[in-house]
């Protein structure tokens, strides 16, 4: 079942927070699961759309009834891991580029199979073959060349888009693919460089407001480009969040990205996160992944859309403990 951790069964005391969390608000994305359910979970599914409406109180007895809370912890019984947080960037866009707009995203390019790794970030803006080969590819374009990297960082995004008639819409740029390159962290770069001792987004942006001739030369410091596909969204509607690994639309502050050889996807957690930017106990669905989230204990805390769920995704890493619900 998981090659990276191990399970030991505990009682439900162990769990912090279990008696208070509001557990309806985790109920639509344990939904979302059950919309593709593993074997584990075929049989107890059904039960999990019967109590969509039943008070917490009802939610907590049936899970305490059929379901066994494992302390999740390495196999040299570290229980202590890494909590971060991801989110999708809201952000403004146009059709065609103008001088305000000329920071392009792009669709996968013909050859992207045939060449692997495919071109750099730094190849892909100036070599003439990496240019030509991304040429009618563009799916929009952006004001700033840092937004784009927060979108490549974060795998997708919602955008509204001005399209050449002066009409605008929202859409999703949802992830398609890589070049293949190693991913490798500006902030880490910054720091390494002793630029800056604040490695946030915010504090990433700050260096950037006072060194704009020095843009290129940080962010080519990590190769790793992500190309996107366009989702066209209900109108009038607040959008679903972005489908994670798992295939599931995710679901704001009760979605996490695991290493899928600890936890499998669909799988309901219980995580205990305590720092200095924020509290959680809570009830949260193993949904998605991501190249850096490896580990037995290590999770991305999905904190929704927009810029408060930015600068809380930002600025998110503390300790964390988590127990996997499993059938009895």
């Amino acid at each position: 079942m998981q090659t990276a951790s191990r399970w030991v069964p505990v009682p439900w005391s162990d769990l912090p927070g279990l008696e208070t969390d509001a557990l309806n608000e985790a109920w639509p994305a344990w939904l979302q699961s059950c919309t593709r359910p593993s074997k584990a979970w075929t049989t107890l599914c059904p039960q999990v759309r019967q109590l969509a409406n039943a008070t917490a109180t009802e939610q907590r007895r049936w899970i305490r009834q059929n379901l066994q809370a494992y302390r999740v912890e390495s196999h040299t019984q570290q229980r202590d891991g890494l909590l971060t947080a991801y989110y999708e960037p809201l952000l403004n866009a146009t059709r065609q580029a103008s001088s305000g707009f000329n920071v392009p995203l792009y669709a996968p390019p013909t050859d992207l199979n045939r060449r692997k790794p495919w071109y750099t970030r730094q190849e892909m803006e100036t070599q003439p073959q990496a240019r030509a080969a991304l040429r009618g590819k563009e799916l929009v374009y952006l004001a700033d060349p840092v937004d784009a990297m927060v979108l490549h960082i974060q795998g997708s995004g919602l955008v509204t888009v001005r399209e050449p008639n002066g009409s605008q819409r929202m859409v999703r740029l949802a992830f398609a693919g890589t070049n293949e390159q190693p991913y490798k962290s500006i902030g880490r770069w910054l720091l390494d460089q002793n630029l800056i001792r604040d490695a946030s987004w915010p504090g990433i942006k700050a260096w950037i407001d006072r060194n704009p001739s020095r843009v290129n030369e940080l962010l080519w410091q990590n190769p790793r480009v992500v190309f996107f596909k366009e989702e066209a969204l209900p109108a009038g509607t607040v959008p679903p969040g972005p489908k994670g690994a798992q295939g599931v639309p995710l679901t704001a502050e009760r979605s996490i990205a695991v290493d899928r050889n600890s936890i499998p996807y669909g799988t309901p957690v219980w995580l205990n996160s305590s720092g200095p930017l924020s509290k959680l106990d809570r009830l949260v669905l193993a949904q998605d992944t991501g190249t850096a989230i490896v580990g037995a204990v290590r999770a991305d805390y999905y904190a929704g859309s927009g810029q408060a769920a930015g600068e809380f995704a930002g600025r998110m890493k503390q300790t964390l403990q988590l127990w996997v619900l499993w059938p009895r």
